[in-house]
């Protein structure tokens, strides 16, 4: 075979699949795959849902793109029903997460810029945060790995830990236009934000007229049992981005924002050629026609916890080789006693499919409407794959 004329960016596996169905991925050769990472969350109602294959159809049809040069009712549609579900009042929608944290930076940069403070423009992210991979995303991520070989970091961004209130109290001043958190750190490792935490963090932004920036990117659209994380808590964001669940598997996110805030970007300020097109639109309201349904985010939060229960079980029952479970709803997480990608490997040597992170931690994030014989089924995969491992533990402890 040739070399691909793909960018060698990617370490991809030997895997190719031809289609899915629901919770599980089918290979050109006919394997069958449990899909336990949903396209890194974003699969959230598995694959070929007939809701959404449908409402893409018929969208496809009639009309795929006209600018946002012109009215779009299917937007105006979906962004009602965002914010009728959320805090906000105004929604942006673009094609990724990246581009929704870059709008939340800019909204929140020209937001003070109107109100005559033109150097306040600095963001306060937190270690182990992951927002994207624009110049702009990777500098509030702060993460060197990222970071390095892309020239000079982007200013603008002060990084403390997570969690210190006197490291974060520390960086703010009249330069400080936001602070931006994940509620849970996926890509850090399925790291829960505290609500104590949460709480002091609205706090200190009432208090010093900054604002608070939630990235949902990952934890949105029904992944905690709530239709976004921070629901949990009782705190409200001036901002928020949104992504990968909202499309259920089609390139579209959104930034979401109170009127107030949403004000700075007026017309000229910001734009997307194809951020809102007709076909985002309409897999947007398919997904939250499912999501919003009666019982759904409740049955999530019930599957959450009995997978979570079978996988300490599973932790219990393998110390050599997993350290913890963390998350919540289906948000899951397996801090490794081995090195993460060996057991991401031995899982899909069992036929399951995982997402490796931060922290030695494998991401459990199954679509959402995954049925408890599925989780069952995965739960035994991955025990098959620990004791994969542990066979291969012996083996070298007796050479």
């Amino acid at each position: 075979m040739s070399e691909s004329a793909l960018f060698g960016n990617y370490a991809r596996s030997n895997l190719t699949f031809d289609h899915g169905e629901g919770v599980w991925l089918v290979t050109s050769d006919g394997r069958r795959f449990l899909d336990c990472g949903s396209g890194i969350a974003v699969n959230s109602l598995g694959h070929s849902h007939p809701h959404l294959v449908k409402a893409l159809q018929d969208q496809a049809a009639k009309l795929w793109h006209v600018s946002n040069l012109h009215q779009a009712p299917e937007g105006e549609r979906l962004a009602q029903r965002l914010c009728a579900a959320t805090f906000a009042d105004k929604v942006l929608f673009v094609n990724s997460g990246a581009e929704a944290m870059e709008a939340a930076i800019k909204c929140a940069r020209r937001f003070h810029y109107d109100n005559g403070q033109p150097d306040r423009f600095h963001i306060v992210t937190f270690e182990g945060a992951f927002h994207g991979r624009t110049l702009g995303t990777i500098a509030a991520g702060g993460q060197a790995k990222y970071l390095e070989g892309f020239g000079p970091k982007a200013p603008g961004f002060d990084q403390v830990p997570a969690g210190d209130l006197d490291a974060l109290k520390a960086v703010i001043g009249p330069q400080t236009a936001a602070i931006a958190i994940e509620p849970i750190q996926g890509e850090g490792g399925i790291r829960e934000i505290q609500t104590d935490f949460l709480r002091a963090l609205r706090r200190i932004c009432d208090e010093n007229g900054i604002l608070l920036i939630f990235d949902e990117i990952q934890t949105g659209v029904g992944r905690t049992g709530k239709l976004f994380a921070h629901q949990w808590t009782g705190v409200e964001p001036d901002l928020m981005a949104v992504a990968k669940g909202i499309g259920g598997g089609f390139p579209m996110a959104a930034c979401l924002a109170t009127a107030e805030t949403a004000r700075a970007l007026s017309p000229g300020t910001h734009g997307t050629t194809f951020g809102g097109n007709a076909l985002a639109m309409a897999v947007g309201n398919a997904i939250l026609d499912v999501v919003l349904g009666e019982g759904f985010l409740e049955e999530v939060s019930r599957k959450g916890l009995s997978f979570k229960q079978k996988l300490a079980g599973l932790v219990d029952g393998h110390p050599k080789v997993l350290d913890e479970v963390r998350g919540t709803g289906l948000m899951l997480g397996l801090k490794c006693a081995v090195p993460v990608g060996d057991y991401v490997a031995a899982a899909r040597d069992a036929g399951l499919l995982a997402v490796p992170a931060g922290d030695n931690v494998v991401r459990i994030m199954p679509p959402l409407n995954m049925s408890e014989d599925e989780i069952a089924i995965a739960v035994e995969r991955l025990d098959k794959a620990a004791c994969a491992i542990e066979a291969k533990l012996l083996e070298g402890a007796a050479e």
